[in-house]
């Protein structure tokens, strides 16, 4: 039995009208989804005020009201409770309803533009490896130790986080291992959980359709350090000069990895190549079957962690050696005459950077790297040239296509692709709207040791165009392309 008094407990509330002891079934801030008895949270969105729907909510059965304005007419026999910030009480009140779950298990959050996926996921399978039972929630998907959910954000609401968490306390997980996106930190989403730890992997050029300036999306980045318990741990990439931005205010330990500076983590490269990496960390050797500068990045935050949870320093390189790269993340196929076609979800200009550089330091220099490339709908319009620029300048030959275009002309996102190649570079670009025809048109120009670089998309598996979305897998159309191909 749910009180709604019990649900508001250390929610900042501005003031009530009506009963707070009454019993309360469940707490929905989506109006359609109101039953008998429930608790609806009236939240201001990016595109939807919820407040307009408070008589609706009234109409399907709620008997509670939670919103930041109340309402010039009130219905009798209903509590209205105003706050401040509908998203933080959201927030706040879920993680009540459920029991605060967060506060038993140890509960990890990564955050940065690139590697919060490939870092959570990896420190997942590594933990498991170790014998714990382990939670993810990531990007890709949402696993309860052994039961896997499908993920339909990066950082899910509230209540459906606490929701997973609870059920991870069920099962008895010692471990969560959590994405933290900058719209989750914005909009409170994590407000209300009890982390043990934050990660900060770097910071590039993205969300600015979101945060109006990078010096916001950086901000929003820092409360999240903010707002860590003294208990906690904070561990930061201070190669990225955000590193040390994000422990200003902090109150958790501090703990900072680097390649290039001195820091708690060090790593060094001693060997990359496509076969994997041989690193250097804290004077042990270990080799990785992940590739790349930007993994071995992924790889020391994995070391860190492990060692700052409790972990034994030679237990964590043994499971290091035995990590795969993770879905849509540097993941490759060589066909049989030897075309190695990787499908990467660099989607911001800093990570297609990074892939393009680290197959480029392995490559010979005799064969073409062909790059299959686009930029999604409603998203950040600026960054289009930047991909564009990086694509033609790094790639053999590169392919402009469609992402996911969603509700915009697919054409009209190409073409401010298109506006950043330097004219030396006009020669080596080729622009095809339907991506099918782009990755069967780059397969059929790959020749004996070519490499096919298809990025942007990663592990999704579908694509959408004007609001449809059909099933779509770069990794299966290349890998069915490639096969035909050689029939």
């Amino acid at each position: 039995m749910n009180i709604l008094k019990d649900i508001l407990y250390k929610v900042p509330l501005e003031a009530v009208t009506g009963d707070t002891t009454i019993s309360v079934r469940e707490l929905v801030f989506d109006s359609r989804k109101v039953e008998s008895n429930d608790v609806f949270i009236a939240i201001k969105g990016y595109e939807v005020d919820g407040h307009s729907y408070i008589n609706k909510a009234i109409k399907l059965g709620a008997i509670a009201i939670i919103c930041e304005e109340i309402p010039a007419e009130i219905v009798n026999g209903i509590t209205y409770v105003q706050v401040a910030n509908g998203n933080s009480a959201l927030a706040i009140m879920a993680a009540n309803y459920y029991g605060n779950p967060s506060e038993n298990l140890k509960l990890i959050g990564v955050t940065g533009t690139n590697g919060k996926t490939t870092i959570a996921t990896l420190l997942y399978h590594l933990f498991k490896k170790a014998g714990y039972k382990v939670g993810l929630l990531s990007t890709v998907k949402v696993l309860v130790d052994n039961t896997e959910y499908k993920a339909t954000h990066t950082t899910p609401d509230s209540l459906t986080i606490n929701r997973y968490l609870k059920e991870m306390n069920h099962e008895g997980v010692e471990f969560c291992f959590m994405e933290v996106s900058s719209h989750g930190i914005h909009q409170k989403r994590t407000a209300g959980l009890v982390f043990q730890g934050g990660i900060f992997t770097n910071l590039s050029h993205d969300h600015l359709d979101y945060h109006d300036t990078f010096a916001e999306y950086r901000d929003v980045k820092k409360k999240f350090f903010d707002e860590l318990p003294k208990e906690a741990f904070a561990l930061v990439n201070i190669d990225d000069k955000n590193g040390l931005v994000m422990l200003q205010n902090t109150r958790a330990k501090k703990y900072t990895y680097a390649l290039k500076t001195y820091a708690d983590y060090r790593a060094q490269i001693l060997e990359n190549r496509l076969a994997g990496l041989l690193l250097k960390i804290n004077d042990n050797e270990v080799w990785t079957k992940l590739i790349g500068n930007f993994n071995a990045y992924n790889l020391l935050s994995i070391y860190a962690t492990a060692e700052l949870l409790g972990l034994e320093q030679i237990e964590i390189l043994r499971l290091i050696s035995e990590l795969e790269s993770v879905s849509g993340r540097f993941e490759y196929f060589i066909t049989k005459n030897k075309i190695t076609t990787i499908i990467d979800y660099a989607h911001t200009p800093d990570a297609l950077k990074n892939v393009l550089e680290t197959i480029n330091n392995i490559r010979t220099g005799n064969e073409q790297l062909i790059t299959v490339v686009g930029c999604g709908g409603d998203r950040d319009v600026t960054k289009r040239p930047k991909m564009g620029n990086i694509a033609s300048t790094l790639s053999t030959k590169a392919i402009f296509t469609s992402d996911n275009p969603r509700s915009e002309d697919p054409d009209a996102i190409i073409e401010a692709i298109e506006k950043g190649v330097e004219p030396q570079n006009y020669k080596k670009t080729l622009s095809i709207t339907d991506r099918k025809q782009a990755i069967k048109t780059a397969c059929q120009m790959a020749n004996e040791n070519d490499i096919i670089l298809i990025a942007g998309k990663g592990h999704e598996t579908y694509q959408e165009v004007k609001g449809n979305r059909t099933d779509f897998d770069d990794y299966k159309i290349a890998k069915e392309i490639l096969d035909n191909l050689n029939e």
